[in-house]
């Protein structure tokens, strides 16, 4: 009977032992998966707090891993979205998980491209030849001619990365609900094939 009783507790270690490294290395998993984000808030406003929990929500649905390359993001109420000096992000997408993660992915995707360096400004070129002419400001073009050229290069990476997501419906959905960029956007739905090929020839996309 002692022989029994001790080869049942040599029984339950083991099992503990394997429960306890199968519950570590899901918890190593989880947190490998979701890097950690920085989340400041500017004026810590109502909104703002709103705006910052549904991007924490955001983060934990979603492993955006490939698409992280700064890790401190600001929220800040009626700010315009921008990437750099630190990626900021304004409080209009409080209540919408879809545009809140297109938006995070759209800046965090000019931090990406600002490393490609001379690959990036050949396909400017390359989109020069092709659209001479493109609007400036406004709600169809970004503030200079450069950006707009640039934008076509982000904006579609940003479509494939809401694809891979939310799908295909809601990321129309969402690029639909825009009020800016809005001749980008639609130039990139009328010519993707066209864009995806430049983005390859230039090696451009996300690894």
């Amino acid at each position: 009977m002692p022989a029994i009783v001790a080869q049942d507790r040599t029984w339950r270690l083991a099992i503990a032992n394997a429960v306890s490294g199968l519950v570590a290395l899901v918890l190593f998993a989880s947190a490998a998966a979701s890097p950690a984000v920085e989340i400041e808030l500017k004026h810590g406003t109502p909104r703002e707090q709103r705006t910052k929990a549904m991007l924490e929500r955001v983060l934990a649905d979603y492993d955006v891993t490939k698409y992280t390359f700064t890790r401190h993001v600001i929220v800040e109420e009626q700010a315009i979205n921008h990437a750099f000096p630190v990626l900021t992000l304004n409080a209009r997408f409080a209540d919408s998980e879809d545009e809140l993660l297109s938006s995070f992915i759209h800046e965090q995707l000019h931090w990406h491209l600002r490393d490609q360096g001379g690959r990036m400004q050949e396909s400017v070129a390359e989109l020069r030849r092709i659209y001479p002419r493109v609007p400036v400001g406004g709600t169809e073009g970004a503030e200079t001619a450069y950006s707009t050229y640039g934008h076509l290069i982000d904006c579609y990476l940003e479509i494939l990365a809401d694809r891979q997501f939310i799908g295909p419906d809601r990321t129309l959905a969402v690029v639909k609900n825009k009020g800016h960029y809005t001749w980008i956007y639609a130039t990139i739905l009328q010519d993707e094939p066209r864009i995806a090929g430049i983005v390859r020839q230039f090696r451009l996309q996300v690894q």
